[in-house]
């Protein structure tokens, strides 16, 4: 009798024990079988509010936030990537043909493959990128406002049922932004990157040749003899 009940109860927990494995093992391959992204970061930087480092795994829904002069960025494969800039906030969602964000504060840039539906929202609206090509965009909301700079491809900004479309090269805006703002927003990593080639081309074109010409005029000026001493002039710093 004895031996039946101890032949019962241990019959149970090995039961027991392949249900919780059975269980355990599903929950992994499904946790191993959903979309990742490998995070990059300088500085202070938080993934769902705890401290996060360079190569730590990025999954679907969550919420980034980097510091001041700190920045993050998300690989996500095939799909892109996704850069965050200084004290910026984004609740990043990803699947298989799907980049979208909330940007809550500071300044994020997508970069998406061709096929990748790509999107941000903002209190003032929504970004949205045309999935025929690739796209650059940078979205913006450090000033109160949204403004929408795309570097390549074709993005839309829809905001209080208008849609503005916004070509590379080009950005536009939705809301009001905060009266007295001092934000320096687009200018050197977005405005910039905005230009297409050629227009980036002339413009260094042009700053080479006003060098030229200041040197050659400053070599007139001063005589320079090719038989005398040369003129060392030290770069300023």
């Amino acid at each position: 009798m004895i031996s039946r009940t101890w032949s019962r109860a241990a019959l149970s927990l090995s039961l027991a024990v392949a249900v919780v494995c059975t269980y355990s093992m599903v929950g992994l391959a499904a946790q191993q079988a959903a979309p990742s992204g490998e995070l990059s970061v300088v500085g202070q930087v938080t993934v769902n509010g705890t401290n996060a480092i360079s190569g730590a795994t990025v999954f679907s829904d969550s919420a980034i936030t980097t510091g001041q002069n700190s920045s993050a960025v998300v690989s996500l494969g095939r799909l892109g990537r996704v850069e965050l800039m200084p004290n910026s906030s984004l609740k990043l969602t990803f699947n298989e043909g799907t980049v979208t964000g909330a940007l809550d504060a500071g300044k994020v840039r997508f970069s998406t493959s061709t096929g990748v539906a790509s999107s941000v929202l903002t209190k003032d609206g929504t970004a949205v990128a045309d999935n025929s090509s690739p796209n650059v965009f940078v979205v913006d909301v450090e000033c109160g406002n949204t403004v929408v700079a795309t570097q390549a491809g074709r993005v839309e900004l829809r905001a209080g049922g208008a849609v503005k479309q916004i070509a590379a090269g080009n950005q536009d805006t939705a809301g009001t932004a905060q009266p007295g703002s001092r934000c320096t927003r687009l200018t050197r990593d977005t405005q910039f990157g905005a230009l297409s080639g050629g227009a980036l081309a002339l413009l260094l074109l042009g700053i080479g040749g006003a060098v030229a010409a200041a040197i050659f005029a400053a070599r007139e000026d001063n005589e320079f003899l090719f038989g005398g001493n040369p003129i060392v002039i030290s770069p300023s710093r």
